[in-house]
């Protein structure tokens, strides 16, 4: 289980989507909603291809520092 701490950025990549591959691209950059109880049981939760907030397990995902010229433009992004 990670610690809720790895996913302070606002932003991960998705690593594995074997189990939800019609909700997780694979590389893609995500949006990370902050939500400590769902870390506290090894998950995370993401705005995922349904634009919608859904959990997912961390071991999914990389967290990510981007730039903020594209931190802006995805914050953006509907």
């Amino acid at each position: 289980m990670r610690k809720s701490t790895e996913f302070l950025g606002e932003f991960v990549v998705c690593i594995n989507n074997v189990d939800y591959p019609a909700s997780l691209e694979l590389h893609k950059i995500y949006r990370v909603i902050p939500d400590e109880d769902a870390a506290t049981e090894g998950d995370i939760r993401v705005i995922d291809e349904s634009g919608e907030d859904y959990l997912y397990p961390s071991s999914y995902f990389v967290p990510i520092q981007v730039p903020q010229i594209v931190e802006e433009s995805l914050l953006r992004a509907p």
